[in-house]
């Protein structure tokens, strides 16, 4: 999964990226301290590779992981080349999913640029952007299908489709607004790589007075909660700051930071929660004494689909999966013990794979 952070200057971007990936993204209280895009790549937190591992004992455990792009702020007119212009949003067209940092948190040391704290005109701000952005990718994307058109008449449907995917744009709507109306569509709409067409988290940028106070009382993050329940987005407040801290801890006190605060989770792990549900994902497993690792796959995924993300030959040659859950494996102890008492399955092509299935796929190549 591949997470784009965006959002204006000073909402914290960039300190929040840090807090995530541990990756040195420069912070600083300035436009565009950003200046080349930063990756950062984090494991995914997933309690049962440790009791897989302890069952095991293999020499490697791989979660799976998640890949964040941090750009640098955008500003009004950054579709155009005002700021650090739209360099930036090409960075971000081929992630599965765009976090967009409002700032919801009052602080008279942090300058905002446009003068004060509004979240709902922010996130105008940059939508409107990412329209005009996908503005001028579409309106290429309709040229060249008019022209290859005129050899081939099939087009039509596509180019009736983009034009009514424009109009939307042109009205200041987002993409995803625009209601597919068969399947043909709604795979056009997802490989067009529009911003507007990607699922978005808006992440709250709250204070730790705020978090204190209870984040239901910060009237910023009820507008944007609201806001994003309207288009079917997630809103999810965090504390950069706080977050910045339990990165600097070791494990065991960021259990105890974390407990201090009345929190369960981390903002990481409740950012990659929305990420996971917001796009369907899910996770099986693998294990063995080489390796104990987290695959992750769309909800709905069949058998061989699965297999073909370890490696193609495995889906190519694909026999039959052999299946056991993640807790009748750990009430037993083994597979043994599992298939001793009928409770190690063999799924065929057909299998739809379920969260924390623990597999081992037969093929033949």
């Amino acid at each position: 999964m591949k997470l784009g952070i965006i959002g204006l200057p000073n909402v914290g971007k960039s300190t929040l990226f840090n807090a995530i990936t541990n990756a040195g993204a420069q912070s600083a209280n300035y436009p565009f301290c950003t200046i080349e895009p930063n990756v950062g790549v984090v494991a995914v937190p997933d309690d049962r590779l440790e009791k897989l591992a302890e069952l095991y004992h293999p020499k490697k455990v791989t979660p799976a992981s998640i890949e964040f792009v941090d750009i640098a702020g955008l500003v009004k007119g950054a579709s155009k080349g005002e700021g650090l212009g739209n360099k930036f949003l090409s960075n971000i067209r081929e992630v599965d999913a765009v976090v967009h940092v409002v700032r919801c948190f009052e602080n008279d040391d942090i300058t905002h640029v446009d003068g004060s704290i509004d979240p709902l005109r922010d996130i105008e701000t940059i939508n409107l952007e990412l329209i005009f952005s996908d503005m001028e990718i579409l309106g290429r994307r309709i040229d060249k299908t008019a022209k290859l058109m005129k050899g081939d008449k099939s087009l039509a449907k596509e180019l009736a489709f983009l034009e009514r995917v424009n109009e939307a744009l042109e009205a200041g709507r987002l993409a995803k607004s625009v209601a597919c109306e068969s399947e043909e569509e709604e795979k056009l709409l997802a490989a067009s790589q529009l911003l507007t067409a990607k699922p978005v988290i808006y992440v709250c940028n709250m204070s730790e007075d705020d978090f204190a106070a209870g984040i239901e009382q910060n009237a910023n993050y009820q507008k944007v909660k609201a806001f994003a329940a309207g288009e079917g987005s997630t809103a999810l407040p965090i504390c950069a700051e706080t977050e910045a801290e339990i990165a600097s801890l070791e494990p065991e006190e960021q259990e105890m930071f974390l407990a201090e605060l009345g929190l369960e989770q981390s903002g990481l792990d409740r950012l990659i929660a929305a990420g996971y549900d917001l796009l369907g994902l899910m996770s099986f497993l693998t294990a063995g004494e080489p390796e104990v690792r987290a695959w992750t796959i769309k909800k709905g995924t069949k058998a061989p689909q699965a297999a073909g993300k370890i490696h193609s030959d495995i889906e190519r040659g694909f026999i039959r999966a052999e299946v056991v859950t993640f807790d009748d494996l750990m009430a037993n102890g083994s597979l043994a013990a599992c298939k001793d008492k009928g409770l190690l399955r063999s799924e065929g092509k057909e299998y739809v794979m379920q969260d924390g299935d623990v597999v081992l796929f037969r093929f033949n190549v």
